[in-house]
């Protein structure tokens, strides 16, 4: 597995398609995030934005190698394990844009409440951030994996598919990543650092049970 997590990531960063929704998270991020505003919507604000990014960051992992180049990984790893590389590299990769987003709107943040009234501890403010992102990251995967190839072959068909469910994602009741951004919200308004505990294990098991069923449909279809 370490010989395809290698592989998979040089294949990534020799790809360069990783840039256009690194670049699109910087502008979402120098656009929307300022110094001097409350930390926790600010952390908030930025690890929304991993959730798209970690969707797409799987699409482009899942759709890196052309079919012959998949055929002879498949063949020499097994089809699974291949496409688990694939979806790992593409979660850590999320994982660390959104650990470096943390650290930096961390520090250009103002560490108060949403009225600028109460101050917020940065050390742990920042340990939530971290722990939202990582929702978000982990929920990004699991859309991108139900939303790519082996399941959605078809960029007409993925690509929709893919916006939508990472939309829902965002608003709909009951996700860990709505969950955990409420949590920020509210913990700025009243000048309090949550510990979004239960949407992390919420997210943990949705991306957990998505890669599975991506990994298992891998391994019955053909590239």
């Amino acid at each position: 597995m370490t010989a395809l997590l290698r592989y998979q990531t040089s294949l990534l960063l020799r790809s360069q398609r990783w840039l256009p929704p690194f670049v699109l998270y910087a502008a979402f991020l120098g656009i929307g995030v300022q110094s001097g505003q409350p930390v926790l919507d600010s952390l908030g604000y930025a690890a929304a934005a991993v959730l798209p990014v970690a969707a797409w960051l799987v699409r482009v992992c899942a759709t890196n190698e052309p079919p012959a180049a998949r055929g002879c990984t498949s063949a020499a790893a097994g089809p699974g394990r291949a496409h688990l590389a694939c979806l790992l590299v593409a979660l850590a990769t999320a994982v660390l844009i959104g650990a470096a987003a943390t650290l930096v709107v961390t520090l250009i943040s103002d560490p108060t409440s949403t009225d600028h009234q109460k101050r917020v501890p940065v050390l742990a403010a920042a340990g939530a951030g971290l722990l939202v992102a990582l929702v978000c990251a982990l929920i990004g995967t699991a859309v991108g994996a139900l939303t790519t190839w082996p399941l959605l072959r078809t960029p007409g068909r993925a690509v929709p598919a893919l916006l939508l469910v990472v939309l829902l994602a965002l608003v709909a009741p009951g996700s860990p990543a709505r969950a955990a951004l409420t949590d920020l919200v509210s913990g700025s308004r009243t000048g309090t650092v949550p510990a979004p505990l239960l949407p992390l294990a919420g997210a943990t098991l949705l991306a957990a049970a998505a890669v599975a069923a991506a990994c298992a449909l891998t391994s019955r279809r053909s590239p």
